[in-house]
Parts: C-alpha cells; sequence; structure tokens
C-alpha cells in the first residue's frame, strides 16, 4: 500500500503533464487557424479591389466580386435612368405573401433596370384595413428620393417581362388593367397596380379616407384621376392576357373583410371632394428595414386614426 500511494503522485503528474500538453496542442492549432483566416480574408479584399488585374495577366476578378460590384455600381449607371420608384404595400398580416412578393419584385425590377425601393405600410392598429389610408402613408413616407409611386398589391405578381413600370410621365399607367387582371374586368377599374408620378397624385390629394373594410377605394379614386383631367394609360401588345399576372392570394383560408355597417353602403358610392391627404390622420409606430431572401424592404408600422363621427364604420359593432 505504501508503494502504491508513493506512484500515485507519479501518475498524477505524468497526467497533468500530457493534459497541458494536449492544451497546448490546440491553442497552437486555433492559432494556425486564425492565420489562415486573416490571410483569406486579405487575399479576397485584394482580388476584389481589381489592384491584381490591372497589368492584363490575370484575366477578369471572380464572379463573386463582379456580382458585388455590380449591385453597387448600379446606382451610378446610367442606362437605370434617373428616375425611382416607391413601391407602396398596404400590408396587414399576409406575410406569406408579403415573403414570396419582396424577392420576386425586387428580382423583376432589376431585371428591367428600375431603380427602386419597397416600402410596405403595416396597418398595426386594431381599426378595418384601409387600404386607401394606407397608400396616403406610403406616399408622404417614402421618401424624397423617389419621384414616382405604384400602388401595388401584395397578393399580385407580374408574370410578363413587357410590362411597364418605368416613370408614367404622360399620365397614370395602369398596368394591372381589366384585360390582364386575372379577376376584374370592368372598364373603370384601376386597382391591383397603378403607376403615378408623386406630382400626380399630389395633384389628386391622394385617396379618400373613408373607405374601411375591402373594396371600392380604386373606384372613388378614378373619379379623382378624371376630376384632375389626368389621362389614363394601360399596357399594349401584351398577348399573355388573363396569365399575365399571378394571384396568390387564398380566399378560401383568409375571409376579404367586406362588410358593410351602418350607413356604408350608402356612402361607399359616393365622391369624397375634399378628403385625401389633407385630412389624413396617423401615427408612425416604427421603422424597419429588412432583407427577405437577399431583398431590401423597409416596414412601417402604423397606426391609422378613425373619426367615428364621421366615419363609424372604421369598428366593426
Amino acid at each position: 500500500m505504501m508503494y502504491s500511494s508513493r506512484r500515485k503522485p507519479v501518475l498524477y503528474f505524468k497526467e497533468e503533464r500530457r493534459f497541458l500538453s494536449a492544451k497546448c496542442t490546440v491553442y497552437k492549432l486555433f492559432g494556425l487557424c486564425m492565420v489562415l483566416l486573416l490571410v483569406s480574408l486579405f487575399w479576397l479584399q485584394l482580388s476584389c479591389s481589381g489592384d491584381m488585374y490591372d497589368d492584363g495577366h490575370l484575366g477578369q476578378p471572380p464572379p463573386s466580386c463582379l456580382r458585388a460590384n455590380s449591385q453597387v455600381s448600379a446606382v451610378d449607371d446610367p442606362s437605370w435612368g434617373p428616375h425611382k420608384l416607391a413601391l407602396i404595400v398596404p400590408f396587414r398580416e399576409r406575410f406569406d405573401e408579403l415573403l414570396m412578393f419582396v424577392p420576386f419584385m425586387h428580382t423583376f425590377l432589376n431585371k428591367k433596370k428600375i431603380r427602386h425601393k419597397i416600402v410596405v405600410i403595416n396597418q398595426v392598429d386594431h381599426y378595418r384595413f384601409n387600404r386607401a389610408s394606407l397608400i396616403n402613408v406610403g406616399y408622404l413616407e417614402s421618401g424624397n428620393d423617389t419621384d414616382y409611386l405604384a400602388m401595388h398589391d401584395v397578393d399580385l405578381l407580374p408574370l410578363n417581362d413587357a410590362l411597364h413600370y418605368g416613370f408614367p410621365e404622360k399620365g397614370p399607367f395602369h398596368v394591372a388593367s381589366p384585360e390582364l387582371h386575372p379577376l376584374y374586368h370592368y372598364k373603370t377599374y384601376v386597382g391591383g397596380i397603378l403607376l403615378l408620378t408623386k406630382k400626380h397624385y399630389h395633384l389628386c390629394n391622394g385617396m379618400s379616407n373613408r373607405f374601411w373594410g375591402w373594396g371600392r377605394e380604386d373606384d372613388e379614386f378614378y373619379r379623382r384621376l378624371r376630376k384632375a383631367e389626368l389621362q389614363l394609360f394601360r399596357p399594349s401588345g401584351i398577348t399573355t392576357g388573363y396569365k399575365t399576372f399571378l394571384h396568390i392570394h387564398d380566399s378560401a383560408w383568409r375571409k376579404r373583410d367586406q362588410k358593410r355597417v351602418a350607413s356604408q353602403k350608402q356612402e361607399q358610392f359616393k365622391v369624397d371632394p375634399e378628403g385625401g391627404l389633407t385630412n389624413l390622420r396617423y401615427q408612425v409606430e416604427s421603422r424597419q428595414e429588412l432583407t427577405i431572401s437577399g431583398a431590401p424592404c423597409t416596414i412601417i408600422n402604423t397606426k391609422l386614426e378613425c373619426d367615428q363621427d364621421q366615419t363609424p364604420w372604421c369598428v366593426l359593432a
């Protein structure tokens, strides 16, 4: 037993030395990995900077560098034109559609060389959905770096690359025209996707704020366009008909709010001569910059205000 007790410290000492040796080896490996990582980052930075390709002997930079540089230089590329689109998306609780919409539209507009930013106006109050008021908010909050806007439904995706999304200099351009929209085909329809310069939108005093719930705000806006003497333009030469757009709304799963409360049924067919941008009341609760599958967008969480003496149908009894 005494012999055994004398050997224990020796054995313990050897185990400790072996442990220290292994620990040092781990540190060495970690240090070596860090050095290799730093060298790799330096090499990538040098290769993407273009300094290695000035002598003409090493060819072009790798594709990854070309893609990164193209995204940056697109801002200064004159072939993209001088105008910038604010893609206004009135929104509430349709996140599955938004996840599809943002990357799809970002890719579609980049392919057409349309400078743009996607602005999602998310209604977070407890009133009924008000598409027109949210578009008014989008117009006011979209910033001075854009000069025209698209009133764009989140459930409507363009499938034809020939569709025009450029600056509508001559007048409002109804992309989702009655001849092409998969659902709505009446002559005065201007919903779905409508392009306007900010000047023309302001000339119309925006859209009426009286339309709580689903529908009819577009029909009232058509009257505003006529009152402002703005000529409406629509696509020509599009041969894809009702298959021009993909409508991704599932009406069986998500019912539209089509209820008519109090005197709303009578009021919905009237022209709102004074309402619009001038009597819009809202608060921006927060603003978030998001990236969805590589596509940037701005989410503006908005609380609308309602004068229940004027529009008691903003709430459901």
